[in-house]
């Protein structure tokens, strides 16, 4: 019976909806849409006014910890010891000192004395020591505690005169030096002159004087020597020998003798030197023109120990200057 009626409400429905007419569409069923979530971000908060930023600090770097720590290949660092303070020497009060050593001049005149003025504290007594040119103490003078001495120089003194005060003995001797400029009472007798002081002044003499192959002779009336200066490189550089030359008994030359065309034998003073000496006969060669006999002027620097260099007028005009030890010797051209 339900089934019946439920076929029949069917045919009803039916014949309803065909009476009316009307084209009916017919609807599939569809899946419903899903929903997508859309996303609203949240409003940032606004830092209030003269607000200051934070800044993050980063987080602290790791250490690792829970085993011993490892230890150099070269074995433990060493800790290096601490400074000590240097121990600071306490003056002995009852040492002898010096207040002042000095001269009432800067510079004397060769030959003049030196006034020394001196002042001592904790001594019954002083020495002063002169210097020679070695630094060697060569006069000594026993003197009181405070005091003044003059002190003679000699004439040929150059350069400068040195003391020393010594105070006390022993441990406790306290020393202090002087010098003592001397004035240059010569002049020199050319130009450029050199730095030092002339020994003396500048002595007028005969020269003599021949040009050879290689190097030239000179003879100095005024010392009385032949002077032999060769230029081939070789020590020494020149050489000097006393004039032994009598014309009453030496020949003036070697009569057998011819030298080459524009060459010339040495005659008199130079020629017997140069014929006695196979040395500066062959170092030197043959002159290159006679001999010129001239007045010149020779004057000499002190050169320390006794020593000296020597300068002297040469015929061409030039001056002629022989170091020392005959160690060289140069051509001063004037200006």
């Amino acid at each position: 019976m339900a089934l019946v009626a439920r076929a029949g409400a069917a045919a009803l429905l039916l014949a309803l909806l065909t009476g009316c007419g009307a084209a009916v569409v017919p609807v599939i069923p569809t899946d419903p849409p899903t929903a997508t979530a859309t996303f609203t971000p949240s409003p940032s908060r606004t830092p209030g006014a003269g607000a200051t930023p934070t800044a993050t600090t980063p987080p602290p770097p790791v250490t690792a910890t829970g085993g011993p720590s490892p230890t150099s290949l070269f074995g433990p660092t060493s800790t290096p010891a601490p400074e000590l303070p240097t121990a600071t020497r306490v003056a002995n009060p009852n040492a002898p000192r010096i207040e002042y050593f000095t001269s009432d001049s800067a510079a004397v005149a060769p030959g003049s004395s030196v006034n020394l003025f001196w002042s001592t504290r904790g001594a019954a007594g002083a020495t002063i020591y002169r210097l020679d040119e070695t630094g060697a103490r060569s006069q000594l003078w026993n003197v009181p505690p405070d005091g003044s001495l003059p002190i003679p120089t000699r004439r040929s003194d150059r350069g400068e005169v040195n003391f020393v005060l010594r105070v006390g003995d022993g441990p406790l001797a306290v020393e202090q030096a002087l010098t003592v400029a001397l004035a240059c009472p010569d002049p020199w007798f050319f130009s450029p002159a050199p730095d030092a002081c002339p020994v003396e002044p500048a002595a007028e003499t005969l020269l003599v004087e021949a040009p050879f192959e290689r190097g030239r002779m000179l003879y100095i009336e005024a010392r009385d020597r032949v002077y032999a200066l060769f230029n081939d490189g070789r020590q020494p550089a020149w050489l000097s020998v006393p004039n032994r030359y009598n014309p009453a008994v030496h020949p003036e030359l070697e009569e057998s003798f011819v030298p080459p065309p524009g060459l010339y034998q040495p005659i008199a003073v130079l020629g017997f030197v140069w014929r006695g000496s196979d040395t500066v006969r062959n170092r030197l060669g043959l002159a290159l023109q006679p001999e010129t006999r001239f007045v010149g002027k020779i004057q000499a620097a002190p050169a320390g120990a006794g020593a000296e260099t020597l300068y002297a007028s040469s015929a061409d005009g030039m001056v002629l200057r022989l170091l020392p030890g005959g160690e060289s010797w140069q051509i001063i051209t004037p200006p």
